[in-house]
């Protein structure tokens, strides 16, 4: 009976260990550093995983077209995002729609304000099937959103 508790024990320790090594190599150190530590109201970008590399930008609004000469992202910020943080507010137009074209077309893929963050893009597609990291041209708060980052 001893040697058959012991057992199930050293399985349940090893499980946890499993499990807590999972969860740590998936979280994004740089972005959880990056965090603004509570909700300011933003949607920020990086040019690099987990938060790194160029900052493309930040800001509490839309913006129609990352590529052009005005809003918060501009020029060759276009195309650029492998990593994105959605520190908006909670309520109403908390989830980030991201899309493959400027003005919001081409399909879109969304963070929803639970997330937090994606520290890694390169394994999601906006609904039309094309890939997001690098592909991201325009974005704008949303309410609701079927297709979510991971």
């Amino acid at each position: 009976m001893r040697k058959t508790a012991a057992a199930f024990a050293a399985l349940g320790l090893a499980v946890l260990g499993v499990s807590a090594t999972a969860t740590t190599a998936h979280a994004g150190p740089t972005c959880d550093a990056k965090w603004p530590g509570s909700r300011d109201g933003m949607v920020r970008a990086w040019q690099l995983n987990d938060c790194s590399g160029t900052y493309l930008g930040g800001t509490g609004s839309y913006d129609s077209d990352w590529g052009n000469s005005s809003g918060p992202f501009q020029g060759s910020d276009e195309n650029r995002a492998s990593s994105v943080m959605n520190s908006g507010y909670i309520g109403s137009y908390d989830i980030v729609a991201f899309y493959r074209l400027p003005g919001y077309g081409g399909g879109y893929t969304c963070l929803k304000p639970g997330e937090k963050y994606a520290d890694k893009i390169s394994d999601n597609t906006f609904t039309n099937g094309d890939p997001v990291d690098n592909r991201i041209s325009s974005h704008r708060w949303v309410n609701s959103c079927g297709h979510i980052l991971t």
